[in-house]
């Protein structure tokens, strides 16, 4: 099988991969379970990539798949910038990846959630 399923229907499946690949753009370091991480692995690794290609094409196959959210609140004299995760994606992260061929993620292992002992760990960008 190609993928896990991780006990949710396709449609929560879905929504829960988008909200980590978000998450882990905007805060580059989020704690989840071991099979959630690997799965979003891929799928990050996919943004950065199209992140890296930076045409309108990949821009909108992004902003497809990444939710809609506040990054970042910046002053910048009078000014009050809002940068969105799919802004922070094709600006800061996928320029520090441009020599590097993939592996843009890092899983770390931790211990054991507490309430099942399901296995966490930490997944960050490299």
């Amino acid at each position: 099988m190609g993928y896990r399923k991780l006990g949710r229907t396709s449609s929560q499946r879905k929504a829960m991969l988008r909200d980590l690949t978000t998450d882990l753009i905007i805060n580059e370091r989020i704690v989840t379970t071991e099979a959630r991480a690997k799965e979003i692995r891929s799928t990050t690794e996919k943004m950065i990539t199209l992140g890296k290609r930076g045409d309108l094409h990949a821009r909108r196959q992004a902003a497809s798949f990444v939710r809609n959210e506040t990054a970042a609140i910046k002053e910048d004299g009078d000014k009050i910038v809002v940068e969105s995760a799919l802004q922070k994606l094709f600006s800061d992260i996928a320029p520090r990846y441009a020599e590097r061929q993939g592996g843009y993620t890092r899983i770390m292992k931790t211990e054991p959630r507490r309430g099942d002992a399901a296995p966490m760990v930490i997944i960050e960008l490299v």
